[in-house]
């Protein structure tokens, strides 16, 4: 049953899926697009920037987009689609869950432990190696540039850059001011009226008080 079927292989990915929710991207679509074929390339393309722009862990909302998407190739309706999300949600969930749980207590008392740093020491490779691979599995066809679409790989290169350079400048003292410096000339001619309004003549005398005599 697919129900099961899905439960089984999100809970893999979150009992597995070290380094948050962009390591387990490349075990999301290793499960989802090549293992089992409930989804495309190109779906699961479009289900990591709808998770992208979405509020919450992009790891759980892919789980999800990826539960409803599976069940709607597979020919469900709505209500069953939507129960499909829900069981890849819970399923990537529930191992993170039950092992806070169990180990909550028992890391503040042994975190400075040789053993449990030398186990961080081996996790931090396999953190990186599945950035990696989730970064790499992404530059595809449907990322970049095809015959049809050139300016995809400008337009990733653009916004690289853009946030590249943004990142930089948020490290730098004096970046927020210089950066108030120069779109305060662009926010004044935006903002300027684009003529100026005629005075209205008064035809009411003024009035002058008079000196009191003391």
């Amino acid at each position: 049953m697919i129900y099961l079927q899905l439960f089984w292989t999100f809970f893999k990915i979150g009992l597995f899926g070290f380094g948050g929710g962009y390591g387990m991207l490349s075990l999301i679509q290793m499960e989802t697009v090549h293992n089992h074929a409930w989804l495309s390339s190109a779906e699961f393309t479009n289900i990591v920037a709808i998770s992208q722009m979405t509020p919450g862990p992009i790891g759980i909302n892919s789980a999800t987009y990826c539960g409803y998407t599976a069940l709607h190739n597979a020919g469900y309706g709505g209500v069953m689609a939507v129960l499909g999300s829900a069981t890849a949600t819970i399923a990537l969930v529930l191992p993170s869950f039950i092992l806070m749980i169990l180990i909550s207590k028992m890391f503040m008392k042994y975190m400075k432990t040789r053993i449990v740093q030398d186990v961080f020491s081996g996790l931090r490779p396999a953190v990186v190696g599945l950035l990696a691979a989730a970064t790499l599995l992404l530059c595809n066809g449907e990322n970049f540039s095809t015959p049809a679409h050139p300016w995809h790989f400008c337009i990733s290169v653009a916004l690289f850059i853009a946030t590249f350079v943004g990142t930089k400048c948020q490290d730098q003292p004096h970046s927020h001011d210089l950066l108030r410096s120069f779109c305060r000339p662009v926010t004044a001619l935006l903002t300027a009226p684009t003529h100026r309004p005629t005075p209205m003549k008064s035809n009411a005398k003024p009035t002058y008080l008079k000196p009191q005599n003391i």
